[in-house]
């Protein structure tokens, strides 16, 4: 009886002990960063195609929980080859001056179910804005997968000046989606 119980306790323990592990190592060419937004009220949609994660994040301790993730704005997928160079412009993201968009990441809150919360900081264009973004996390073998998505208003950080100011074209509120999928480090 007493080797039953043990082995019942060893099999029942091991799937807490697989989500144990801190997944530090992030897989790029498995993940996506993407984007929507309405352009005279059509919903577009888009991704960058390069971005590099530093990601410390054990799911038995979430409030230790850390990601800096730098997105080369060049690297933009509009799906318009014309559009494409157009943002890469002064008046949208000015990528000669500013290449990058960063987010660092504060704090991770636990919400129940394998959601998560992420505060941080977001920085576009040389402005910065507190954002949060829900997200889930699933593991997925000896990997996890972290989805989640944010939204921000554009005019927040400067995209779109002059003549796309205004929002009667291009609307404000910009969203994104994330898929993050990350190996425990070694």
């Amino acid at each position: 009886m007493k080797r039953l119980i043990l082995s019942l306790s060893l099999a029942l323990s091991l799937p807490l002990a697989a989500h144990a592990a801190e997944f530090s190592q992030v897989q790029a060419d498995k993940s996506a960063i993407n984007f929507a937004y309405k352009q005279m009220g059509v919903t577009m949609d888009g991704k960058f195609r390069k971005f590099t994660a530093q990601l410390n994040f054990d799911p038995a301790k979430p409030a230790t929980a850390k990601a800096v993730i730098d997105v080369e704005l060049a690297s933009i997928d509009t799906g318009s080859s014309e559009a494409d160079q157009e943002v890469l412009g002064k008046q949208w993201f000015n990528t000669k001056a500013t290449p990058l968009a960063h987010f660092e990441s504060a704090s991770v809150k636990a919400l129940g179910g394998n959601r998560f919360e992420a505060a941080g900081k977001l920085t576009i264009k040389g402005r910065t804005k507190d954002i949060v973004a829900p997200l889930t996390f699933t593991p997925q073998g000896k990997q996890g997968a972290f989805d989640g998505s944010f939204s921000f208003k554009r005019a927040d950080f400067a995209i779109g000046e002059g003549e796309w100011a205004a929002f009667d074209i291009v609307a404000n509120e910009i969203q994104i989606k994330f898929h993050i999928l990350a190996n425990p480090g070694k």
